[in-house]
């Protein structure tokens, strides 16, 4: 139990807050400023590192994931000295993967070669759309020319490049889709990560939706049949899903994402930015304040988080199940029976059996194809 986290690893996600302009579907803590004093924020991250780190010296560094906002508005000096700052502070695996965030608006050439001379191996890029009408409706700030020349500057400065599309778009038929994950694939490198529109509380698109706009968004039997095409043509293609929105080539997953989808360790840092420790044996849940200049200064002064939750047993189990049923690999039922202190009630799986939802293979239970599409619903009924 007290060092259950190796079975997923450990990893570093740093938060940076900010974007040149607030996508109106976003429920992401990021905020648009016109003035930031890098050396502040460079004084905060470090600070947190030195801190997380000297509570967790027995911590093997395996991924560092720069999320935001829009971490691709860092300087690369600022990224390289984060990077140097978690190699001081943890032991490092011999293959530490390392990504940034980036959007095309935000690339080029020159600072891309500086994230990877600071020691970055992997970009996400938020592409979204390959058509410049959806852009605009989902308030991107880039064009299809300029994400496909970002694009290519990434492919060129990196091995490992994926990008994000959002599909169950206003307007959208099958066979767009289709045609446009088509094109998608064949600029692909290793990756993609590819998410249904959702209608957040709190975003732009919500205050749309309720006062009668945003329409022509597809009714639920056209949204479930544009994820079944999306399995069909990134499973054709060589790049099946091994989580719910993300497909890969085989051994080119996001190992940063897997530390979440396993329940391993990760450190949160910056402003919102959540964590699961394991100090002393116990196992927490970590949150930093939302708001940047809160925790800046927080994380300047020596502590940017609120007070941890220590989790329990049954915690633990939930959320290993939770996000462990999202993996194609699914979840080890022996590791929930340990964490739990008890095993899934047979009678539920049984009946999830019998309708065809799950299925139990070599000790790991997993989803069937029609699971997935009701995965909520099944995770409700094994919690």
């Amino acid at each position: 139990m007290a060092e259950d986290w190796q079975s997923g690893g450990f990893g570093l996600y740093v938060h940076w807050p900010f974007c040149a302009a607030k996508c109106p579907y976003c429920d992401f803590n990021s905020h648009v400023s016109r003035q930031i004093d890098e050396q502040a924020w460079r004084e905060a991250y470090l600070s947190e590192i030195a801190r997380v780190s000297s509570e967790t010296p027995d911590k093997v560094l395996n991924t560092i994931f720069f999320g935001g906002g829009t971490p691709s508005l860092m300087s690369p000096e600022l990224v390289g000295d984060v990077i140097d700052a978690a190699r001081r502070g943890w032991r490092w695996s011999n293959d530490v993967e390392i990504t940034l965030e980036a959007n095309p608006g935000s690339v080029e050439a020159g600072r891309f070669a500086g994230y990877r001379m600071a020691g970055v191996n992997r970009v996400s890029m938020g592409v979204q759309a390959l058509n410049d009408r959806d852009l605009r409706r989902l308030g991107r700030i880039h064009s299809v020319a300029e994400a496909r020349a970002a694009f290519d500057i990434a492919r060129r400065e990196f091995d490992r490049v994926s990008f994000d599309l959002i599909y169950a778009r206003q307007d959208q038929s099958l066979d767009e889709w289709r045609a446009e994950l088509t094109e998608a694939l064949s600029m692909a490198v290793d990756h993609l990560s590819l998410y249904q529109l959702t209608i957040e509380d709190g975003t732009a698109f919500a205050d749309r939706f309720r006062a009668g706009g945003l329409r022509g968004l597809p009714e639920e039997d056209l949204a479930a049949d544009m994820y079944a095409v999306t399995q069909e043509v990134c499973g054709g293609a060589g790049m099946p899903a091994y989580e719910v929105s993300n497909h890969a080539a085989p051994g080119s997953e996001s190992r940063h994402n897997q530390i979440y989808w396993r329940y391993g360790d990760y450190a949160g840092i910056g402003p919102g930015a959540h964590g699961r420790l394991t100090v002393d044996g116990q196992r927490f849940a970590t949150e930093s304040p939302r708001a940047p200049g809160l925790w800046l200064e927080k994380a300047r002064a020596g502590l940017g988080e609120v007070p941890r939750i220590a989790l329990t047993r049954e915690d633990q189990a939930s959320e290993y199940l939770i996000m462990g049923m999202r993996l194609s690999e699914g979840l080890d039922m022996g590791r929930f029976a340990r964490l739990s202190g008890a095993e899934l009630r047979p009678d539920t799986l049984d009946h999830l059996q019998d309708l065809g939802l799950i299925y139990i293979e070599s000790g790991r239970l997993k989803t069937t194809e029609s699971g997935r599409t009701l995965l909520n619903s099944v995770i409700a009924e094994l919690i």
